[in-house]
């Protein structure tokens, strides 16, 4: 290239003023064609120039290059609140938490591997005619799968002459042509509850004794019935029991009847359908939408896991289908293979082809490993085609989706991943480091938020802070890892050059007082598993992805706990479960609330002291104010403007729909009246837009709202707005407002479980975040930490180990005991991680 030329290209993307979140008008340069890694306490602004700017700009502006009507067609993002950027390339974006996929998604069409499975059956497989004659692999048969019309797929057995449809690819597909009838291509069937069908049957029908008659448009029920002659007035448990049959079996008739609506409106000679008790499930499960209804339908369904069906078996697939074969195996024996395992039928599948079939075999087998590499290039070895999508966890959906992006070698992309390591192993994570150097390679730009041994091997580090929230949102240092390991002002620094103190709490290497103990049966990969969770403790369950934890932990223990709680049958795959602990509470990084409605005041008791505390003003007495006016949700306090959100949506035809300020409360929320009254001087709206640390002093005098600020600042939450809307929050300070109820009370018979904890988090917040959970112990709790991060294992008491890899070759506990002991005699893969990582940090 003429070196001229070359000195023109861009080498940075200029960022001019940003001013998204808590950024505070930064001016950065990120190097282009380089694998950049952004540092920063949890709320201090990683997430607004990763996502919030360089996202955000990058896809905007790709958009923005189409025609109008594509474009209209296309959710656009709003424009950043950033004066300038410059040089940026279109980006694409992969989340944190990818969206669950449907029971229908599996490994094999998430990954689009099963699309190509299809294709090889289709085209080198071995059907069988009518007869039973089983045709070998050959040119004709792909040829007549090539053509179009009546023709296609049309096949003569040499055995017996008859013709005969052969299966296309299309016929493969479970969730179309291949379908299973019985289960409609998910493999399993649900069961409806006898027992949960009838609420209580010392009320009458009238009264509401047919708990699934209370759906939606289920309630004028028992007046059919009524109809039929089921008599209504008497207790169910007292009806005959032809009745009761025909509560619960009764055919689906239409009935002339006289029906009051609920607005008391009478229709005369109403044809009303009836639908007996098991009907009303059913139908209301096809027909409603919304996941709240579905969420009522699913209670009338055994919670256990849905039995396999009857008739495909748990294939998914029509069973005539299974008869085609390739490589000596049936489709669904071929998706029931590990992704590791796939190259061996590759290979015995190429090996009983004719010569003649080579050239196309090559064509199909290039996409086929095209899809493959990238996933055993990221660890995912051990998951089988067939495993539903639902059940991935984070990180395995996240590394999908890389595998999908690695796949189409793209050049000239801005890649902006969020925290890509979720869920790896820190074997893995080498495995990780090779992708982001491929897609660079491939001319690439890559920005990731971080985890230490993947900014160790970052090309250039920017570091935001210096705090979170108000105290963060500037650049407070960037350079290579070597240069930010010299830095005194780098906050990283001392966790990449080895002299950062990683043991912030005291562990206890005695034997707890008391155990919790189970065993699980038979469930995915464990096999007659006995854990023991120690009381008053941590405990880390660790181990790759697929060996087990979520297993264990989530599906076995967790539901468990639930169970005894409520009196109800333990989970089938749960044995010989021996506990002092009563209850259990998750705690996940999941964002607090779905609307801008939603704020730390509201998510605390906070809101509803200062409602009530306004509503005791003498001017809001005089005026017959109840605390209901002081809510921002009810018209009463609310912003006639806006409706209490404090923001409007404009539509602007042909451009993304903008967001902007309310012009008349100017994003307070409140209606002028209301901001009239004061307390101390202060209107509530004042006091919204205190922060905690700020609030406490102002709040000495009123002790309920007082604790609860005070709660917030230990948990490291001080810099927050009262006002500050909980959705926009990092996963980190999500976790941490959920402890907050939790840490004024005593948890001597309480389990908490946190899966995946420091995601998103920089060293520092997992010291604080220790520190809360130290305080949890203090009051008595136990507690599990599902994790890969070495940080929070080392602090532990206790360390239950799964493996020794994941799938078929994990499913066992390989080490336990107090991580110190198991650091001087390492048993596994984790426990030579732990070695290696508290060596580092010897000082």
């Amino acid at each position: 290239m003429n070196k001229a030329v070359q000195s023109t290209i861009p080498a940075e993307i200029e960022v001019r003023g940003g001013r998204v979140h808590n950024l505070k008008n930064i001016n950065v340069n990120i190097p282009l064609h380089k694998f950049v890694a952004i540092s920063g306490l949890s709320g201090s602004g990683k997430s607004s120039l990763a996502m919030g700017i360089l996202y955000e700009e990058g896809s905007r502006r790709y958009l923005e290059a189409l025609s109008t009507y594509t474009r209209r067609r296309i959710k656009l993002g709003a424009q950043a609140q950033v004066d300038s950027v410059k040089h940026i390339p279109s980006a694409l974006a992969l989340h944190q938490r990818p969206a669950v996929p449907s029971e229908r998604a599996t490994v094999g069409t998430m990954s689009e591997i099963f699309n190509v499975i299809r294709l090889i059956f289709s085209r080198l497989g071995s059907p069988v005619c009518p007869n039973g004659h089983r045709l070998k692999p050959s040119l004709e048969i792909a040829q007549a799968m090539s053509k179009s019309g009546d023709e296609m797929g049309v096949l003569t057995c040499p055995e017996c002459g008859v013709k005969f449809n052969a299966f296309s690819a299309e016929d493969f597909a479970f969730n179309s042509d291949g379908a299973c009838k019985r289960c409609q291509g998910t493999g399993r069937v649900r069961e409806l509850d006898e027992e949960k069908l009838i609420g209580d049957e010392n009320l009458t029908l009238d009264e509401g004794a047919v708990a699934s008659w209370h759906l939606p448009g289920r309630n004028f029920m028992p007046q059919v019935a009524e109809q039929a002659g089921v008599r209504i007035n008497v207790p169910y448990k007292d009806l005959s029991p032809k009745e009761k049959n025909f509560v619960l079996n009764g055919p689906s008739k239409k009935y002339k009847m006289d029906f009051v609506s609920g607005t008391g409106r009478v229709f005369h000679d109403f044809n009303a359908l009836y639908e007996n008790a098991h009907e009303a499930v059913l139908e209301s499960a096809k027909t409603s939408k919304s996941a709240r209804a579905q969420q009522r339908i699913n209670e009338f369904f055994h919670s256990s896991v849905c039995p396999v069906c009857p008739v495909c078996h748990g294939t998914r697939l029509r069973p005539e289908l299974l008869t085609q074969l390739a490589g000596g195996k049936n489709i669904a024996e071929v998706t029931d293979l590990t992704l590791g395992e796939l190259e061996q039928w590759k290979q015995k599948v190429l090996s009983e082809l004719p010569t003649n079939m080579g050239k196309m075999a090559t064509a199909i087998f290039k996409q086929f490993d095209d899809n493959l590499r990238p996933l055993l290039e990221l660890g995912l070895d051990y998951l089988s085609l067939s495993r539903n999508g639902n059940t991935l966890s984070t990180g395995e959906l996240q590394r999908i989706q890389l595998s999908r992006t690695l796949r189409t070698q793209t050049t000239g992309v801005l890649y902006v991943l969020d925290e890509p390591s979720i869920g790896l192993h820190p074997d893995n994570i080498n495995g990780l480091l090779h992708v982001f150097h491929e897609l660079v390679e491939q001319g690439n730009s890559l920005v990731v938020d971080h985890n230490i041994d993947i900014i160790s091997a970052a090309d250039w580090v920017i570091e935001i802070g210096p705090g979170s929230g108000a105290e963060g949102g500037k650049v407070i240092d960037q350079g290579t890892p070597a240069e930010l390991k010299r830095k005194k002002s780098s906050l990283i620094g001392p966790f990449l050059n080895g002299k950062a103190r990683i043991k912030v709490r005291k562990t206890s290497s005695k034997r707890a007082a008391s155990e919790t103990n189970f065993t699980v049966s038979d469930y995915f990969n464990l096999k007659n598993v006995t854990a023991t969770i120690p009381t008053n403790q941590i405990t880390a369950v660790t181990g790759f992805s697929g060996a087990g934890k979520t297993s264990l932990i989530l599906d076995s223990l967790v539901p468990a706990l639930k169970a005894q709680e409520k009196g109800e049958p333990l989970p089938k795959q749960v044995d010989n479960l021996d506990t002092p602990l009563k209850s259990v509470v998750s705690v996940d990084a999941v964002p607090v609330g779905k609307s801008t409605r939603s704020t730390v005041a509201t998510y605390t008791s906070i809101m509803d002291n200062l409602r009530r505390l306004f509503a005791a003003q003498p001017a809001a007495k005089e005026k017959h104010w109840t605390a209901s006016y002081f809510s921002y949700n009810n018209k009463q306090g609310a912003c006639p403007n806006c409706g209490g959100t404090g923001i409007v949506t404009l539509d602007i035809q042909y451009l993304p729909d903008m967001q902007q300020v309310c012009p008349v409360c100017n994003g307070d929320r409140y209606n002028k009246k209301i901001q009239q009254i004061k307390w101390h001087d202060y209107s509530i709206v004042d006091l919204l837009n205190l922060d905690v640390r700020h609030a406490i002093p102002i709040f000495k005098d009123i002790p309920k709202i007082q604790r609860e600020l005070k709660l917030l600042d230990e948990v490291g939450l001080g810099y927050l707005h009262l006002g500050e809307s909980t959705p926009t929050l990092s996963g980190g300070e999500a976790q941490r407002l959920k402890l907050v109820k939790h840490l004024n009370r005593q948890q001597k018979t309480t389990l908490f479980v946190f899966d995946e904890p420091s995601v998103g988090l920089h060293p520092l917040d997992v010291q604080v975040l220790l520190q809360v959970m130290q305080r949890l112990i203090d009051r008595g709790a136990t507690i599990i930490i599902i994790t890969h991060d070495v940080n929070l294992m080392v602090n532990a008491d206790y360390l239950i180990d799964l493996g020794p890899r994941g799938g078929r070759n994990g499913g066992r506990i390989v080490a336990q005991g107090h991580p110190t002991s198991l650091i001087h005699n390492p048993k596994s893969l984790t426990t030579q991680y732990l070695a290696e990582f508290v060596s580092r940090f010897q000082n």
